[in-house]
C-alpha cells in the first residue's frame, strides 16, 4: 500500500482469474476505492482503520468488479458502473449504474472512452490532477512497472485496426478536455508526474503495444 498522490493510495494484487498482477486506488478522503482487491498484507482492516471506511466502489468497466463483493458486505458501500455494464451483473450483485458526465462519490467524474468495451470509462480525479484507465490504457514491463505505455496486445481486441483508432481518438479527447498529469492504470503501475507527457508521446507516434502475450 503506497501513498502516491496526497490521499491517494496505491497496490497491486494477483488477480485470481488471470493471473497476473492488477491495480487497485483508494481515496482517503472520501472513502472512495477504484476496481478493488483485497490487499493480500493488509487486508479489509487497513480500510475499516481510515478515518473514513468506504461508502463506495467505484469501476472503470464492468470487468473490475474483482473484491468489490467483499467490501460490500463489510462495510455497506455502493458499487457504481457504467450503466452500459450492468448486463454482466446478473448474480445478484448490487451495482447501480452510471452515465458519462456524471459526478460520482469523490467528487470523480465518469468521462467517455469506450473503445475497448462500451463500458470502459475514465474516471477523472480534479482534486488529484489524475486520470484513471480501465483497459484502453495498459503499461508494460515487470509487474506494470516498465516505461512502455501503450494498449492491450492487437488478441485482445475485436478488431484491432478500428479498435486502435478510437483508443487514440479518446485519448486525444480526454487531454484537451481535462487537466490532470498523473495516470492511474488498472493494468500497470501509476505514472505519477508526466503522465501527461508520456500520453503525449504516445500519442505523437500514433499508438503502440505496451506488451506482448
Amino acid at each position: 500500500m503506497h501513498e502516491v498522490l496526497p490521499g491517494v493510495f496505491h497496490w497491486t494484487s494477483i488477480h485470481p482469474k488471470i493471473g497476473i498482477e492488477v491495480s487497485s486506488y483508494w481515496l482517503d478522503g472520501p472513502g472512495v476505492v477504484l476496481d478493488p482487491l483485497i490487499p493480500a498484507d493488509v487486508g479489509l482492516e487497513w480500510f475499516a482503520e481510515r478515518s473514513r471506511p468506504p461508502v463506495a466502489v467505484l469501476l472503470s468497466n464492468r470487468h473490475h468488479y474483482r473484491d468489490s463483493g467483499s467490501f460490500v458486505e463489510r462495510f455497506g458501500c455502493t458499487v457504481r458502473c457504467n450503466q452500459a455494464g450492468l448486463h454482466e451483473f446478473t448474480h445478484g450483485e448490487a451495482v447501480e449504474g452510471f452515465a458519462i458526465g456524471d459526478v460520482l462519490p469523490g467528487g470523480v467524474i465518469a468521462c467517455e472512452f469506450g473503445a475497448i468495451c462500451p463500458d470502459d470509462t475514465a474516471l477523472y480525479l480534479p482534486d488529484h490532477g489524475a486520470m484513471a484507465f480501465a483497459d484502453g490504457l495498459v503499461r508494460g514491463g515487470p509487474h506494470g512497472a516498465g516505461p512502455r505505455l501503450g494498449f492491450v496486445p492487437d488478441i485482445l481486441m475485436d478488431t484491432p485496426e478500428r479498435t486502435k483508432q478510437l483508443l487514440l481518438e479518446g485519448l486525444r479527447r480526454l487531454a484537451s478536455a481535462y487537466a490532470f498529469e498523473h495516470l492511474l492504470l488498472a493494468h500497470g503501475g501509476p505514472v505519477i508526474g508526466d503522465g501527461r507527457r508520456q500520453l503525449e508521446d504516445l500519442l505523437a507516434v500514433g499508438g503502440r503495444t505496451a506488451f506482448e502475450l
